[in-house]
């Protein structure tokens, strides 16, 4: 188990089984969630002190990963209430 924060798993508490299924029938979901998954390590390691960079860069990264988890949310909203 990752100790990274912000995993999508922590975002979505209990939504573990819709995003497994947005995971196997939603390319664009899939897109977003490595993209999100990209920026979130990145800055992770930023904070952890494992890469030094400008705070600028790094409020971008941040600006970058909540745009992503808003996409993200819209597809797990929706998707939820198709489901019914």
């Amino acid at each position: 188990m990752s100790n990274t924060p912000h995993e999508l798993a922590d975002e979505f508490p209990g939504d573990q089984a819709l995003l497994h299924d947005l995971k196997l029938n939603d390319n664009h979901f899939v897109m977003l969630a490595d993209r999100y998954h990209e920026v979130n390590d990145e800055i992770h390691r930023i904070d952890a002190g494992i890469e030094n960079t400008p705070d600028d860069y790094t409020e971008t990264l941040k600006k970058r990963r909540l745009g992503l988890l808003d996409e993200i949310s819209a597809i797990v909203s929706r998707a939820k209430a198709e489901a019914g």
